[in-house]
């Protein structure tokens, strides 16, 4: 079989002898097939003994280390099938307990030594760690972070780490599990090639190395944490970026006005993006045409990302509210800090101190 990449994405796809075209099992994107079947299988050849010798050389490292693997295999697509790439660096995290487990994703991105670098995503994931753990009793084990303070090169927030970062997310997801994924950093949206759009863009999401390797596309996020998720089981998505109202590709919409008065809209399109029987929610920052800031008017010196220190405070002040009354109190708090009327107090106060500066203040009440 043939070798070719796709020609949004650029993952390797194996081509079927004798096709003309093929469709990409991770976008969806349609690539023309432009080798030569007999040019392809030589290709293939050598990118086997390659992928070989590779493997036998990093499995050699792995037992030496043991914290990288790799593995090679076809999966089946629409028209085609997906080749992983002969080394797929595999995270190394102790998976939680068996049933009512509680896993968490969250990537802070700054884009440090750009221009369109970022303050407040590494203090936004910060905050959002020691508030899982402190309010909703997240093992620290089971809560991944990648930002760009991290050591650990699987930690880094690069487009390859975020998208096993993702597989990890879902992993040997069952009925009673908890998920949270939560990206603080830049968004931006591109043409919808597939027509499941109502707006006739794709979300996304801009990893540390976008500019290389590129973005990562709302339809590849749903298809890799929402359409898997069983029933009894609930992802939570607290998404900080431009353009990111619909950035899961769920099926429906809820949209608040000023006055908190809210209407749902039906974004069903074809293929089906719904889960296979559990829920999936996403709170983000702005609608798919806005764009959103991070600012110090919310926490004192510190930047952080305004919807995740306005979800942090709604939820730490008002234990057991509503999704509705959840993005009412959101609301206030953006409203405060425009009008200068909000002070650093309270319990959020105390949250943001301990985890950003690892200190203790008087609370307010």
């Amino acid at each position: 079989m043939a070798i070719e990449n796709c020609s949004r994405c650029g993952v390797q796809l194996v081509v079927p002898q004798d096709a003309q075209t093929i469709r990409c099992a991770v976008c969806q994107a349609i690539t023309r097939v432009h080798s030569y079947y007999p040019l392809a299988q030589a290709r293939e050849s050598a990118t086997r003994f390659t992928s070989g010798l590779i493997s036998m050389v990093s499995s050699n490292i792995s037992g030496m280390t043991g914290s990288v693997s790799s593995s090679s295999y076809p999966v089946p697509g629409y028209g085609g099938y997906y080749a992983q790439p002969p080394i797929r660096p595999v995270l190394q995290l102790p998976l939680p307990s068996m049933h009512g487990r509680k896993r968490a994703l969250l990537c802070g991105v700054s884009y440090r030594g750009k221009s369109y670098k970022i303050k407040g995503s590494i203090n936004d994931v910060k905050c959002m760690r020691y508030f899982l753990v402190e309010k909703f009793g997240f093992p620290n084990d089971s809560i991944l972070m990648l930002t760009e303070d991290e050591t650990n090169p699987l930690k880094i927030p690069t487009k390859e780490n975020i998208r096993l970062a993702l597989r990890w997310l879902v992993q040997g997801c069952q009925p009673g599990d908890s998920l949270v994924f939560h990206f603080s950093g830049h968004g931006s949206k591109q043409l919808d090639y597939d027509m499941d759009e109502v707006d006739g863009f794709d979300e996304t999401l801009c990893p540390l190395d976008y500019e290389t390797r590129g973005m990562i596309v709302d339809d590849e996020i749903n298809a890799t944490i929402v359409r898997p998720l069983p029933q009894g089981a609930t992802l939570h998505a607290i998404i900080d970026a431009c353009y990111s109202q619909t950035v899961l590709d769920l099926p429906f919409v809820c949209r608040m006005n000023r006055e908190g008065y809210y209407t749902w809209e039906d974004q069903t399109r074809s293929p089906y993006k719904g889960t296979s029987g559990g829920l999936a929610f996403c709170i983000s920052a702005c609608d798919d045409n806005q764009t959103s800031v991070d600012t110090t008017a919310l926490a004192g010196n510190a930047s952080t990302g305004a919807l995740t220190y306005c979800f942090i405070q709604a939820v730490q002040n008002e234990p057991g509210l509503t999704y509705g009354r959840l993005l009412n109190s959101m609301r206030q708090v953006i409203r405060g800090a425009k009008t200068g009327g909000l002070r650093l107090n309270g319990p959020i106060a105390a949250l943001v101190n301990k985890a950003l500066f690892n200190t203790e203040i008087t609370q307010v009440c």
